[in-house]
Parts: structure tokens; sequence; C-alpha cells
């Protein structure tokens, strides 16, 4: 099948490598620009999904606009029987939607309708969800808002933090869409409409997210810091009175009768800080202010603490 592919983060890599070794004429692929990248901002970086595409002897478009027609005369010209869009970044408009005849799917990494947005596995992971997955639709000219034709479920382990789940979605995205173009190739695929009812959104991580508010339960903060790893990170400066990101943290079981935000305990295992539902969350990967990213341990060698 002629498929023009759309996409930019390495999380789309594979979906791209699984269309190509299941057999499909890939006659395209459409990225966004390359970003400037550098203390100066002077070097440009290629996005993950144009250096596989280049690799693999592929044309990449990169186009600014895609509502300006160059865009859409460049597909009419490659003539693709069917366009697949994984975390490309942009809405199609309905020209493009309605181009290949075989039609505009996506790769989505929730359980439509829920979490429809740009920050689906963050947000899972930051709201306690035991379990996500793969969703793969029709696009429409809505966000995340098209009929379903396949989903894939996987757990979401307690401590596991996003960003290992962005890999692992990755990869079953990726499974998921070869099945699926066979699926269309075939002209077997199913249209389930989404319960527009049910749907809840997954909007862009901002750093106004970081701040840890110790009155929520341990749990909570312990989900917040493993849903922003390792981007935008949660901040606290309940340790030194200096912001201080927080990457990973664990659940110890134990209680303490401090008033939530209070250091009760610093020691090899992590630096523990009472919580507001009367439990400890131990800290044991920071970066302090300047700093690389270190261990709790090693951070109290340079910064004792005195309780």
């Amino acid at each position: 099948m002629r498929i023009v592919f759309m996409g930019t983060p390495d999380f789309a890599v594979p979906s791209l490598e699984a269309l190509i070794e299941a057999g499909h004429q890939v006659v395209g692929v459409f990225s966004q620009p390359d970003k400037p990248v550098g203390r100066h901002q002077n070097k440009l970086q290629p996005p993950p999904v144009k250096v596989c595409a280049q690799a693999r002897g592929i044309p990449v478009f990169q186009p600014e606009k895609l509502r300006d027609g160059t865009a859409l005369q460049l597909l009419r010209e490659l003539s693709p029987e069917m366009i697949a869009a994984v975390a490309y970044g942009r809405l199609l408009p309905e020209e493009i939607l309605t181009l290949p005849p075989r039609g505009c799917i996506n790769v989505h990494a929730s359980l439509l309708p829920k979490y429809r947005g740009s920050a689906p596995i963050n947000w899972a992971v930051i709201n306690g969800e035991t379990e996500t997955g793969i969703t793969i639709m029709y696009m429409a000219p809505e966000l995340d808002a098209g009929d379903m034709i396949a989903r894939a479920v996987t757990p979401i382990g307690p401590d596991e933090s996003a960003e290992e789940l962005y890999g692992r979605l990755a990869r079953m995205g990726g499974t998921l869409l070869a099945e699926t173009a066979a699926q269309i190739e075939a002209g077997a695929a199913q249209r389930i409409p989404q319960d527009h009812s049910q749907a809840t959104l997954a909007p862009m991580l901002s750093r106004a997210l970081s701040p840890i508010d110790w009155t929520r339960s341990a749990r909570e903060i312990h989900n917040q810091i493993r849903g922003l790893f390792p981007w935008p990170a949660a901040s606290t400066d309940v340790i030194s009175g200096q912001t201080i990101k927080v990457f990973q943290s664990e659940t110890t079981g134990e209680t303490a009768s401090a008033c939530p935000g209070t250091v009760v305990s610093a020691g090899r295992e992590g630096i523990g800080v009472a919580c507001g539902d009367g439990k400890v969350l131990r800290l044991t990967v920071l970066q302090p202010p300047g700093s690389k990213r270190m261990s709790a341990a090693a951070y109290l060698a340079g910064h004792p603490l005195r309780l």
C-alpha cells in the first residue's frame, strides 16, 4: 500500500519502521521543521522521524504550514492510498483528510476517548491510572475525535515513569499500526464511534505543573513526580529553601505527625518528607540549582541536613 507517514518525535519512529518492515511503500514522510538547539540556538536539529526516513532513503517534507495549498499539492503528487500520522503535532485540514482513498489514520497513546491531546502518557501517570494503551483511529477535523479502528491495552506500573511508559507505548503503537494497516488494505477495518461524553483532555505540559503541594497524599505526589519525568520535572523548596527538581521518589508506608512539607528523615536511602495524608514520601533522585542530577545520598554528602 502506498502510504505517506506524518510524525516528528522519537515516539513515532517505531511506527514508521513497522510500516516499512511490513512491506508497505512509504512514498514520503512529513515532519515538523528542524529546531534550533544549543546555547546560542545557532544549530538546527532534525526531528527523529526525519533522521529515520533519510536513513531509509525516503523523501522528507517539512512544510511550515498545511493550509496554504503547498502540502496539499505535494500530497497529490505523492498519491498515497493512506496517510498514517503519529505525533505529527498538527491538525490536518479537511482537504488533506479527504485526499487518500483509504483515509487518514492516527496512532494515539491513550485509550480514547480518555486523554485527548498532546500529553496523554504524562496525564495518565499523573492521575494515577492503572492502565492505558494505544488507540488507532480515523482522523477527524476535531482533535483525537475520529472513529476508532483498534486498541491495545497495557498496565501502568505503580512506580513506572512517564518516560518508561513512553518507550513501551511507542513500540506498541508500531505493532498495532502494522496490524491495522493490513486490515485497512484488506477492507476489513472496523469503525467504532467514540463516546464524546466520556472524553477527557491531556493538555500540553508546562513548568507551572512542577511545584509540589505537600498537602496532597504521598501517592498523588509520587504520581506527579513520575508523570513529569523527565520534563518539566516536579520541584520543591522544602529541602534547602532553593527550588530543587525531584526526578524519583518512593512511597514508604511510613507515617509522620509532622506538618506537610516537613523533612522528617535524611540518609542513604533518600530524604523523607511528610505529606498531607500523614504518610512519608522518600525523595531519591534530585537536581539542585546549577548542578547535575544526583542521588539524594550524593546530595546529602555535600548538603547535610539538620533535622
